[in-house]
């Protein structure tokens, strides 16, 4: 038996442990555990009711790949991550729909220059709202460089990465269950989207990028997939 943030996880021999709705393995229990080890930010409360409509969202939803030299607040970040993969029930269930409950993304923040956090790579844990950090100092070059020199990346002040464990679904659903975590990709992408919009800011997003060199700036396991780069900034 292990007891995590008054949560209980019971091992299936060898295999699996079982989390609220769904399932991660031994593994993946081992890196959250670990990750929470280092420096812990408590978010802002995110809220649930803005000033602008989902259908003025959609309509002026727009790649933005221009960005001011002005830096986010906590509260702009704490939103983003909370539309994109935030807990919305009290049984676990997320902002974003995940084949089997099983969410398989994780959110990685690399912070340039947002007020109240110093710059470095961030983990969200979506359970307690909060952030971990992995990484100290501005890596926001090193990730440019990995995204093929795309210089919308290093001009935002904070840059937002979906990687992707695919056992957590293929476990279960073998291997359609890749697919599935690519859907669910596109769903948290468009959450982010519409909700940067709400909030006045920019985004895009940056599919082409290397792989490996990601995973190198972010210091990533190995069963973890880079899928999508998000920059988000106040638009030029």
């Amino acid at each position: 038996m292990f007891t995590i943030s008054k949560k209980l996880f019971t091992i299936i021999p060898g295999i699996l442990i079982f989390a609220g709705a769904g399932f991660m393995t031994i593994a993946n229990l081992k890196s959250e555990v670990e990750v929470q080890s280092s420096q812990t930010i408590d978010l802002p409360a995110h809220v649930k009711k803005g000033t602008v409509s989902v259908e003025e969202a959609i309509a002026a939803r727009r790649s933005e790949r221009s960005f001011k030299d002005k830096s986010l607040t906590l509260q702009h970040i704490s939103q983003l991550l909370w539309s994109a993969q935030g807990i919305t029930s009290s049984e676990g269930r997320r902002a974003a729909p995940s084949a089997g409950a099983l969410y398989p993304l994780d959110l990685y923040l690399v912070a340039g220059n947002v007020d109240g956090l110093d710059p470095g790579v961030y983990k969200y844990i979506p359970r307690d709202h909060q952030l971990v950090r992995t990484q100290t100092g501005d890596k926001r070059s090193e990730l440019t460089n990995a995204a093929l020199r795309q210089q919308w990346v290093d001009d935002a002040p904070a840059i937002i990465i979906f990687s992707a464990v695919y056992e957590r679904t293929t476990g279960k659903y073998g291997q359609r269950g890749v697919k599935y975590v690519h859907m669910e990709v596109g769903y948290a992408g468009q959450n982010l989207f519409l909700q940067a919009e709400a909030l006045g800011l920019g985004t895009v997003v940056v599919g082409a990028f290397n792989d490996n060199e990601v995973r190198k700036v972010l210091s990533l396991n190995k069963n973890e997939n880079p899928l999508t780069v998000m920059p988000v900034g106040f638009e030029r």
